[in-house]
């Protein structure tokens, strides 16, 4: 796999949907690494504002802990600050917004003001059997953040972060009940972006209950095509 080299043109700007737990984030991660570009995650930059006890963490910590949608105008307001960041002049990995077809709509709108636009839109259809197993066995380090899983990764000691040696933890909307409802308040008010894409052309899915590497794999070809063939 190349990496992207440095002074590339690329239009790599995709955001990822799915529900929680599809993987969304993992994969992201790696893809971030592989292809030069930053992996925008509005949850974690969510949750840092929670743990700095900011204004909008603030705001967002109570529907967070229920499982609920954070208010678009805080999600809006985060993401328009981070896209003016240099490093997303060559592509981004949006993940965790847009949530609904009217935060589609403002961020089309965003990058049309730039010149630019959004290339695919990568749907991680996962099963919801699948996703209450992966985040009820979740488990987050304390201290590095670091991400684990009972079953399919768990740490060399229990509890214990291989990286860092902090304590691990399940975060509270990764328990059983709060997770159910992440997935109803997912399939009410964020599923009808998979059409709005669809009818755009640019939807690609990605089978998320396959084991990471071939999952991986799928979603690293889709974004291979997406850049500039060089002679």
């Amino acid at each position: 796999m190349a990496h992207a080299r440095q002074g590339e043109e690329e239009n790599m700007k995709v955001v990822l949907l799915g529900p929680p737990g599809a993987g969304k984030g993992t994969h992201a991660a790696d893809l971030s690494k592989e292809f030069g570009i930053p992996h925008i995650s509005t949850g974690d930059i969510l949750r840092a504002a929670v743990k700095a006890q900011t204004e909008v963490g603030l705001q967002a910590k109570s529907c967070m802990d229920k499982g609920e949608l954070v208010p678009d105008a805080v999600v809006v307001s985060i993401i328009r600050e981070r896209l003016k960041e240099k490093d997303c002049t060559r592509g981004f990995l949006l993940d965790g917004f847009p949530r609904n077809i009217a935060q589609a709509q403002l961020l089309d709108d965003m990058l049309s003001g730039i010149g630019t636009a959004i290339e695919a839109a990568v749907y991680l259809e996962t099963s919801n059997g699948v996703i209450i197993r992966r985040l009820s066995n979740r488990r987050v380090c304390k201290r590095c953040g670091a991400t684990y899983n009972l079953i399919t990764m768990p740490s060399k000691m229990p509890g214990i972060c291989d990286v860092c040696g902090g304590e691990l933890y399940q975060r509270t909307d990764d328990a059983e009940e709060t997770v159910l409802n992440r997935l109803k308040v997912y399939q009410a008010q964020t599923a009808d972006l998979i059409d709005y894409y669809k009818k755009k052309g640019i939807l690609k899915v990605v089978n998320g209950d396959l084991e990471r590497a071939e999952a991986y794999s799928t979603f690293w070809k889709i974004m291979a095509a997406l850049k500039p063939t060089h002679t």
